[in-house]
């Protein structure tokens, strides 16, 4: 099945172009029809125009409050008919009523081991709490912060030496393997949301799927 898909992002989209990249190999059965920014300058859209991809920037100076900013972003999405939504470093929370609308279809990867350290600077806040593990996850989209069911993790250690700079290097080079690897479950049809898990293969996660730094790299 290839899964008509639209990506959200913010900033330079390396996510993106991993995604991108493993569609081009063709191991991954999607189609991308659309990138939306919330900022008009992100290179991320310049990676969808080089690829022939549709690219859309709403900016919100451009509309009079959130609300009228938000139905603007969802009468985009529409206008596309996306299976899915891939949240791919956008830097906005998506408000509830369009969590609800593509329920089950919206997947997002964020730099950490949730549930630990939800929201912003995760390599700070690890590096700080002495954790011996840093990762990410990917996981389902709710209109709860970072905490929709979680799909599948990649673990590393943070060693000694590690800085900010290194563990997100080290990080984002895991990220760029395992959502395109998310992304081939859906297309696939194996992977869906359940009420409270996600469902691999039929069977609930009631833990995600882990990989260490080194299965995926």
């Amino acid at each position: 099945m290839s899964l008509r898909t639209v990506v959200l992002l913010s900033g330079t989209g390396t996510n993106f172009q991993a995604i991108l990249d493993r569609r081009a190999s063709g191991s991954l059965a999607i189609e991308p029809v659309g990138a939306l920014s919330d900022r008009p300058g992100a290179p991320g859209l310049d990676r969808a125009r080089r690829a022939g991809i549709l690219a859309i920037a709403v900016s919100r100076g451009d509309f009079p409050d959130a609300r009228s900013w938000w139905d603007g972003i969802a009468a985009r999405l529409r206008a596309l008919s996306p299976d899915v939504l891939v949240l791919a470093g956008f830097m906005r929370i998506l408000p509830p009523g369009l969590c609800r609308e593509y329920r089950g279809r919206v997947v997002n990867i964020h730099p950490a081991l949730l549930p630990k350290y939800p929201g912003l600077d995760t390599y700070r806040r690890v590096l700080a709490a002495g954790d011996r593990w840093h990762g990410t996850t990917v996981h389902f989209v709710t209109d709860d912060l970072d905490a929709g069911p979680r799909i599948a993790q990649a673990r590393i250690s943070v060693g000694r030496g590690d800085d900010e700079d290194t563990l997100r290097a080290r990080v984002q080079a895991c990220e760029h393997v395992l959502y395109p690897r998310v992304l081939e479950w859906m297309s696939q049809g194996r992977l869906a949301m359940g009420a409270r898990h996600a469902i691999l293969d039929g069977s609930e996660l009631t833990e995600p799927i882990v990989f260490e730094e080194g299965q995926l790299l």
